[in-house]
């Protein structure tokens, strides 16, 4: 029912937020899928002799190891690499999850109001009285150790930042003119909820979904710190920093760059969201121009 102009659609191309936060996490995202082209050596490979090696461009440093190795020998690019697979697949899994529920819930609330409303809400409300890492700590303790584990604790404990904030914004939005006309002329529910509510939503919807994405790699960070994330097998940036902290005196570097991989991928994901936020939503365009 309603038209907006392609210009309007495509100004987030001209967002430095939207541009700063899309390199960082595209640098990020190919680091995860051609991890196995791009790591020069097997993550889980140990050699004793080289143990705690520094970068490449240190003194003692080797350039077989850019930047150097662990305490046990194993190449910290390669096991960063592979720790972006981990990053990566939970933060986009888990907040996809938990996206979908929360958003489900947020516009059967917002729209029908009454009972329905008041039974999620309630839920909501319960749900949210619990702390999130130990709810997810205590999740983690039933589930096990593993990502699908990590990935569906972190649905559970999340969609409800999607439900609560979502909902508000369909409140608002269902009291549009143009979604009583949509309804007086006989649309059914679940077409205006799709054709007329679902549009208004989207740019919210966006903005949440990638902040989600970067407090996922936070969460899971933190549960493979704990030892309840990824098995042994496996590299996690989380697991890399637990490593680290036996030697962080002798090896600083071990304990900074997976701290700074969380970073540079947090900042990308919040950055991108804020962008997107900005351009897409039109109440905070026409603030601009006034």
């Amino acid at each position: 029912m309603r038209k907006r102009p392609m210009r309007k659609e495509l100004s987030f191309l001209r967002s430095g937020r939207v541009t700063a936060g899309a390199i960082l996490v595209g640098i990020v995202l190919i680091c995860a899928l051609f991890a196995p082209l791009l790591a020069p050596h097997d993550p889980q490979e140990q050699n004793l002799i080289t143990t705690l090696t520094p970068p490449a461009w240190s003194t003692g440093g080797d350039p077989t190891y850019l930047l150097g190795t662990d305490s046990l020998g194993r190449d910290v690019l390669s096991r960063l690499l592979y720790g972006a697979r981990v990053a990566m697949t939970v933060a986009v899994a888990a907040s996809l999850g938990a996206m979908l529920i929360g958003a489900t819930l947020a516009h059967l609330a917002g729209y029908f109001g009454g009972k329905v409303d008041w039974l999620i809400g309630r839920a909501v409300d319960v749900w949210m009285s619990f702390p999130p890492v130990v709810l997810s700590l205590v999740l983690m303790t039933g589930l096990g150790a593993g990502i699908s584990s990590v990935i569906l604790a972190i649905v559970l404990v999340d969609w409800t930042r999607f439900c609560r904030v979502l909902r508000a914004e369909v409140l608002v939005t269902r009291r549009q003119d143009y979604v009583a006309a949509a309804r007086l002329v006989g649309f059914s529910h679940w077409r205006t909820l799709t054709r007329e509510i679902l549009p208004a939503t989207m740019p919210l919807l966006i903005t949440l979904f990638s902040i989600e994405m970067g407090i996922a790699v936070i969460v899971e960070a933190i549960l493979s710190f704990v030892g309840m994330s990824v098995g042994a097998n496996q590299s996690a940036w989380g697991q890399m920093i637990a490593d680290a902290r036996q030697t962080i005196y002798e090896s600083g570097w071990n304990l900074v760059l997976p701290m700074l991989a969380i970073f540079v991928t947090v900042l990308g994901f919040n950055l991108l969201g804020d962008g997107l936020r900005r351009t897409l939503d039109p109440r905070l365009a026409q603030a601009r121009e006034l």
